[in-house]
């Protein structure tokens, strides 16, 4: 067993890694995000929105406490090593700690589709838009899910949104005509 001293050490290092994201206030936090959201409507090209929604995307992994941002961590590793389901078993432990915390329903939505549970993403994509309606990446997954059913006037419609979010989303318009064409049959 380690020394206690040596645990404090070991967790010091391990959220110095995870980013100093989480040490400014929540408000501020929330601020600098809206900033950036704003800044995406007004990308003037693919390039721009890109930057931008990668910086978005990193602010709302990292905007819960020090202990929710070592279990994103954590869940997105697993994630990419292809454990579905231990990657739903962290996000759900950071929902548990921080219920209102959009980014952590959505990452645990993608946790859940990757194993195959379609029905508990819709549900926690729900949830991420309740928290966070303005969650681009949360929409682009619905119109994922909505797609791989062959649902197109519901893709359609959450690709809409992410039109409207993120107007300059790298190839969101060859999206919204390919999708508008599979929906209602008409070219754009």
């Amino acid at each position: 067993m380690a020394k206690p001293g040596r645990l404090t050490a070991m967790a010091a290092a391990l959220l110095c890694a995870a980013g100093v994201a989480w040490a400014q206030p929540a408000s501020d936090k929330q601020a600098n995000i809206d900033k950036m959201l704003d800044a995406l409507k007004s990308a003037p090209d693919e390039r721009v929105a890109a930057m931008l929604e990668e910086q978005v995307q990193q602010a709302w992994l990292q905007a819960g406490t020090p202990a929710v941002t070592l279990l994103m961590s954590q869940g997105l590793r697993l994630l990419q090593a292809g454990q579905n389901d231990n990657a739903v078993e962290s996000f759900t432990d950071a929902i548990t700690l921080s219920p209102e915390l959009a980014e952590a329903w959505h990452q645990r939505a993608i946790a859940r589709y990757r194993a195959g549970d379609t029905a508990g993403a819709l549900q926690d994509l729900q949830e991420t838009l309740r928290r966070e309606p303005r969650n681009f990446a949360a929409f682009r997954m619905l119109s994922t899910i909505a797609s791989a059913r062959d649902d197109w006037k519901s893709a359609y419609a959450a690709w809409q949104k992410v039109i409207e979010l993120d107007p300059k989303t790298p190839g969101g318009d060859a999206r919204l005509k390919e999708l508008k064409r599979k929906a209602v049959g008409e070219e754009t």
